[in-house]
């Protein structure tokens, strides 16, 4: 059976947060419980990403969240990472699908691209009615974007596009891919090549996109590759203000700060599950298991963690909402908060023991999806180097 949420703040977490942020993760909170967490389950169990909810969660503000105009909410960055932290204590896969919408398609539409752009994109991705994605990663290329082979050739007042793009979130139901690639220009340092942004609309003739089948994680979100092979598109399509390596990984910085806080509604879910249920389940005379020492230490472990990491995310809300914060600052809370959340979705396991893994509670498709949370948007091992170089000052990649 599954247990109703009943929050996780042990040290007076709510009292530093304002009225406005309370209500974001409120009316966030209501929308998840009322709506994905009746069928989360049976959508991961069909592998079916639940494309009724897209527009409902367009009409409560969800995309696009921290932009301002066009349609959006205006939220600063803690009600952003509230609201992921809420969409993700339901699936990986529905924070996933918000944050790409939000951190790596609207965001590089609303920093990099033309005014035109914003007014043909920006309106009807917030509502939902139009859909993107994000290709940077390439089947050869993850961590290493830099080296991508994918190729965008000047054509008079066209691009032309060849190349491969792998494990793109919402690949085949998007309506325009943000898409990165190599333009040949002999200014460019240390090659000949520069790397540019490109709005690429999916009907266009040669792009074509195939859903990747039998994950064991993210089941309940849309996975594909990309092919295209002599797409042709107007200059115009150009994210002109995009410059180089740089320009992506501004937005993959978008997005790992909502990964920071999502993780932390993965790892609640899976303490408040745990928690619940050893104080039903009774072994040995009749007593809880909760009063067992061992069971208690991994209730007490996992409630420290997530307390620790609610305060990293917010001290980085905070600074991002200053100004202030660096993408080091967010390499150490996604890297920190995604691995406590897969620690407590394994503690949480041990805890329910043989009805961990049964679909009757949320902890493992949790656990499942946390691994892929852990790899994408940068690998742990990645943002561990992010933050040596940092306070080294020396780069081990």
């Amino acid at each position: 059976m599954a247990f109703k949420f009943q929050g996780v703040d042990f040290i007076g977490f709510d009292s530093l947060l304002s009225e406005d942020e309370l209500l974001v993760r409120t009316n966030t909170r209501a929308f998840i419980e009322d709506n994905l967490i009746p069928i989360i389950e049976q959508c991961n169990r069909d592998s079916r990403f639940p494309l009724e909810l897209v527009r409902p969660m367009g009409d409560l503000g969800f995309y696009g969240a921290t932009l301002d105009g066009y349609g959006c909410a205006g939220m600063n960055n803690v009600e952003y990472g509230l609201l992921t932290q809420e969409l993700e204590r339901g699936d990986s896969g529905i924070r996933s699908f918000v944050s790409v919408q939000s951190a790596l398609v609207m965001y590089p539409i609303d920093a990099f691209g033309s005014e035109e752009q914003k007014n043909r994109w920006l309106p009807k991705m917030a509502t939902g009615e139009k859909l993107g994605c994000f290709g940077l990663t390439e089947p050869d290329f993850g961590s290493n974007p830099g080296d991508m082979r994918t190729r965008a050739r000047k054509e008079g007042d066209h691009y032309v596009l060849n190349g491969e793009k792998m494990w793109i979130t919402s690949g085949s139901l998007a309506d325009v891919a943000v898409i990165w690639a190599k333009v040949e220009d002999p200014d460019a340092s240390p090659d000949k090549w520069r790397i540019r942004g490109f709005l690429v609309e999916t009907d266009r003739p040669g792009f074509s996109a195939h859903d990747v089948h039998g994950k064991w994680s993210l089941r309940a979100s849309v996975t594909s590759g990309i092919s295209m092979q002599d797409v042709r598109i107007p200059a115009a399509n150009l994210l002109s203000k995009s410059d180089g390596l740089k320009s992506p990984l501004m937005c993959l910085s978008q997005a790992r700060y909502g990964i920071s806080w999502g993780a932390i509604g993965a790892a609640m879910a899976c303490y408040d599950t745990a928690l619940q249920y050893s104080k039903q389940r009774k072994q040995f005379r009749g007593q809880p298991i909760a009063s067992h020492q061992l069971v208690q230490e991994k209730l007490a472990w996992m409630i420290t963690e997530i307390t620790k990491a609610q305060l990293l995310a917010l001290q980085v809300g905070r600074l991002k909402d200053q100004g202030k914060a660096a993408f080091q600052h967010i390499s150490m809370a996604k890297k920190n908060n995604v691995w406590m959340a897969v620690e407590c979705a394994r503690m949480a396991r041990d805890i329910l023991g043989a009805n961990g893994i049964a679909d009757d509670y949320p902890i493992m498709r949790h656990m499942m999806n946390l691994e892929s949370v852990k790899t994408y948007e940068g690998t742990h091992d990645i943002h561990t180097l992010i933050i040596g170089q940092s306070i080294t000052g020396i780069s081990a990649f």
